[in-house]
């Protein structure tokens, strides 16, 4: 086994777009039992998926009958893997249809399933792999993290379902962050801090701290701050955030560029404010739009500081918000999310 550091091991993928990370079964299996009743009588589509490596594959045709699926498509942007199915190695993009077990096996077969090549290369933007996406119900995939924001537009245009795994800064994307303020995109449950482990083709750089080649030459890397993403409901959405904290001026400072208070910890909010306050990300992972408003983040609101304090007071950089330290200099904050209690 071969051990290696994380963050040079992604400098290198992103320069190279290597960023094709096969999910585990087991992280699949965990999220997607909070959502049972929500695949009935639904086409999935996986459209970012070799048929022949993923385990989103796996995961829903050894369920399909559990669930109540009527059809499972999956797509790839053209495969580097062996064929699991008997064919050899392909750089050919291919297609999957699969409608249920004819046969009474336990685990599909190739008799079973339509593995056809794609005229294309598989792109998810692609004519073909759109028309493909127009069919669907649900779509379930872990989409190359580089492409997250054209991915979730596309989702968003053709008004699809979606369980997709991204990282969690993504919420601080411009084009992400008002989904979730409008509750058209949560957080999965399952997932809520910690490292993600993954298998990466076998051309990918392995350098990093975490990263790991196993005795069969399968390459794996871990990857921090992995989230799932989605729009499909669960009830753990609805529980009210139980807060215990009340109010005090000096254990809630007001933030220099903005009219809002910090509270640094989800835990410290306090129960009796009513005001906008100023929360870490981490919040939405016990957020109820029943309880809260988002009215916005650091990088939305915050004034610039050159508006509010002299040059050399504080240190510049993106938007952000800025606590005052007492002697006439300020320091900048991690991003924050900007709620109000509806019922303080």
């Amino acid at each position: 086994m071969t051990i290696t550091t994380r963050n040079q091991d992604f400098r290198e993928a992103r320069r190279a777009k290597k960023d094709e990370f096969y999910t585990s079964l087991s992280d699949i299996e965990l999220e997607l039992e909070h959502y049972t009743g929500h695949f009935k009588d639904k086409v999935v589509y996986c459209n970012c998926d070799d048929p022949r490596a993923s385990n989103f594959f796996n995961y829903f045709a050894t369920n399909f009958e559990k669930l109540g699926l009527k059809k499972l498509i999956t797509t790839c942007y053209r495969s580097r893997d062996a064929d699991r199915f008997g064919r050899g190695d392909s750089d050919q993009a291919v297609m999957l249809e699969y409608t249920g077990d004819k046969n009474g096996n336990l685990v599909p077969d190739i008799e079973e399933i339509g593995i056809v090549p794609m005229t294309g290369d598989g792109d998810f933007r692609s004519a073909e792999s759109v028309e493909l996406l127009k069919q669907a119900d649900i779509v379930v995939t872990n989409p190359p993290f580089s492409l997250f924001r054209p991915y979730v537009a596309q989702l968003i245009e053709h008004q699809k379902q979606f369980l997709i795994i991204g990282n969690m800064n993504a919420l601080t994307y411009t084009e992400i962050f008002p989904l979730f303020q409008n509750d058209q995109m949560w957080y999965g449950p399952s997932i809520r801090s910690g490292d993600r482990e993954f298998r990466v083709p076998d051309d990918y750089p392995i350098t990093a701290a975490g990263s790991r080649v196993d005795e069969d030459g399968t390459k794996y890397v871990r990857v921090k701050g992995v989230r799932w993403f989605t729009n499909l409901d669960y009830p753990g959405r609805h529980e009210d955030l139980e807060l215990e904290m009340t109010y005090r001026p000096e254990a809630y400072p007001t933030y220099a560029n903005f009219n809002a208070i910090e509270v640094s910890k989800t835990m410290n909010i306090p129960v009796d404010y009513d005001g906008p306050m100023g929360v870490p990300i981490t919040f939405l992972d016990k957020y109820n739009s029943g309880q809260f408003d988002i009215l916005g983040s650091s990088k939305t609101l915050g004034r610039p500081m050159s508006e509010v304090a002299k040059k050399g007071t504080y240190v510049p950089g993106g938007p952000r918000f800025y606590l005052p330290n007492g002697d006439g200099t300020y320091r900048r904050m991690y991003d924050r999310i900007v709620i109000r209690n509806k019922q303080p």
